[in-house]
This record gives structure tokens, C-alpha cells and sequence, in this order.
């Protein structure tokens, strides 16, 4: 369908502040435009509650931020969050907003996880501490009042990256037992460029040039672009997995593979709750302030884990 006319008065709002000529972002302009733009997120949280704390990660102490919903008794489902902003930019902070209203509508108690940026830390350094910090939620479930047999792991667009490696990296080892994924608005392909990060390669709120930035400052020279840890649509190991809830978007320049991983993990067996919203762009769930379907998605995602965590 066409683009949603709110979206796309969004978008020539976007053009029209941006520059003529897009050059690479500089990396604080990145983490500033993202900040900016989690600034619209307007997500229904009422009643959670909100507390820092640290975990112990593999370089160090990481900030986590718990979130409990007014639903949650002594032991609820656990929901490990991580953040979106290509591997270099957001925070608990951004993304404040979008951890709230998920506890809110999942009536899980989630844990939003500050890992590691690049450049500053490059790769595997995001990937070894989403791992770490699941871990952690893991063995501390009783503590932070979450029952270890129900944990999902889950986030939104580079955030969801690391969550599907999580999964992956879960499902070869014992011990830790994961649900579902829950994955909006995917980063998952690295190794080749699908049609539909060539169609809305421009004005579609993340263009190429920040795409090409993020990875250049997230990988060292060298790596093959398709390891699974660094593109986990590229996995070949996909049975036994846990649950994917994927939400895709029609005019995301990252549809394709979140659609293409859909598919993948149905064909290996994988229970799959797959949707491709009409009319919408990358990261629309955290625009509610602009975006009407913004609450309609994470009001759905709320449904979905729930049954999710209840099978």
C-alpha cells in the first residue's frame, strides 16, 4: 500500500531540516539524531515502575535499567531488551519510553541492557555482552523477581540484532532456557544488499550513508560479513529455537531480511508470528507521538509474548 501519509509528512519533515548533501554522520551527530528521534516515542506505561542497576559484563560493569509492571506479582516472565541505534549510537535513555510501555504490555519484568558502542568498542564487544547480560538475567531471575523459565529476549532494530544472536548462540549451549524472540524492525543481513535496502535506500529515515557509517565503525577490517554473529539471517542452524514474534515494516530498507528470516525459521521448524506493517518505516514503533500504529504494535507485541510465555 502506499506510505502512510502521516509517516510520510514525518519524512519531508526530516528532508527538509537535514542537509542537502548527505555526507557520512559523524558519530556524536549520530547518537544526537538518534536521541532526537526517540523523542517522539509517546508509549502507554502506566503504572511501571523504574530501577537502575549494573551487571557484571565482560569489559566492565553494564548499566541495566528493570521495569515492573503493575501486573507483575513476586515472579513474572523476564523480557531482556536491547536497543537499536546501529551498534554506535542509544541508551537505556532513548529508549526509555519503548522498555516502559513493553513491560506495560507484556506484563513481563524487562531488563533494559546498556551494552557496549562502537567505535569505541568494536565488534564482538555489543555481541559478547548481550550474551553476558542474558546470562546474568539468567542466574539473578529470582532476585530481580523473574521466573527463569519464561524469558524472552527481544529488541528493536540493531537491538534485535544482537537478540537473534543471542537465540542462536543459546540454542548450541545448555543451560539457558529462552522462550521467545521477539525482533521489530530487524537488522539482520550484512552480506548482501536486498531490493529493499536499494528502494528506500534514501528518505526513509535510516539512509545509506548512516547504514555504511554504522558498519564501518561497528566491524574491524577483515571479518567476513557473514558470520552469523555478525548476520544472523546467515545462520544455517535454526532449528530448536525459541518463538520469533517479527515485526517488519513495508517501507524499512531492512523488510527484507526480517521477512527473509521469518521464512527461514518456519521452513527449520520454528513456531513464527510474523508481521510486515503496511504504510510504515523503520523504527514507527517508537514514534507514537507522530505514528497512531505505534501503540497498535507494541499493544500486539504485548498479546503475542504473553501467549508467548504462557505455552
Amino acid at each position: 500500500m502506499p506510505l502512510d501519509p502521516l509517516a510520510k509528512r514525518l519524512l519531508t519533515m526530516m528532508a527538509a531540516a537535514a542537509h542537502q548533501a548527505r555526507s557520512r554522520p559523524s558519530v556524536e551527530m549520530r547518537r544526537q539524531s538518534l536521541a532526537k528521534l526517540m523523542q517522539f516515542s509517546r508509549a502507554e506505561a502506566p503504572g511501571v515502575a523504574a530501577s537502575d542497576g549494573v551487571l557484571p559484563g565482560p569489559g566492565g560493569e553494564l548499566p541495566y535499567r528493570l521495569y515492573s509492571p503493575a501486573s507483575a506479582g513476586e515472579r513474572a516472565p523476564g523480557f531482556v531488551f536491547f536497543h537499536g541505534g546501529g551498534m554506535v549510537a542509544g541508551s537505556i535513555a532513548t529508549h526509555d519510553r519503548i522498555a516502559a510501555a513493553l513491560a506495560h504490555a507484556t506484563d513481563c519484568r524487562v531488563i533494559s541492557v546498556e551494552y557496549r558502542l562502537a567505535p569505541e568498542h568494536k565488534y564482538p564487544a555489543a555481541v559478547d555482552d548481550a550474551i553476558a547480560a542474558t546470562e546474568w538475567v539468567a542466574r539473578q531471575a529470582s532476585s530481580l523477581g523473574i521466573d527463569a523459565e519464561r524469558l524472552v529476549v527481544g529488541g528493536d532494530s540493531a537491538g534485535a540484532t544482537l537478540a537473534a544472536i543471542v537465540c542462536q548462540e543459546a540454542a548450541q549451549s545448555a543451560g539457558l532456557s529462552i522462550v521467545a524472540q521477539c525482533l521489530i524492525c530487524p537488522v539482520l543481513d550484512f552480506e548482501e544488499i536486498s531490493p529493499s535496502r536499494e528502494a528506500f535506500a534514501e528518505g526513509h529515515l535510516i539512509d545509506r550513508v548512516t547504514v555504511e557509517a554504522d558498519l564501518s565503525d561497528y566491524l574491524p577490517e577483515g571479518l567476513d560479513a557473514a558470520d552469523p554473529r555478525i548476520s544472523p539471517l546467515r545462520a544455517t542452524r535454526l532449528a530448536g529455537l525459541p518463538t520469533a514474534i517479527i515485526h517488519t515494516a513495508e517501507y524499512d530498507p531492512m523488510r527484507d531480511e526480517g521477512n527473509a528470516y521469518a521464512r527461514k525459521l518456519l521452513a527449520a521448524g520454528v513456531a513464527v508470528e510474523h508481521v510486515c506493517h503496511d504504510g510504515m518505516v523503520h523504527n514507527f514503533h517508537a514514534m507514537g507521538a507522530i505514528l497512531p500504529q505505534a501503540q497498535l504494535v507494541l499493544s500486539q507485541i504485548g498479546e503475542q509474548v504473553r501467549r508467548a510465555v504462557e505455552k
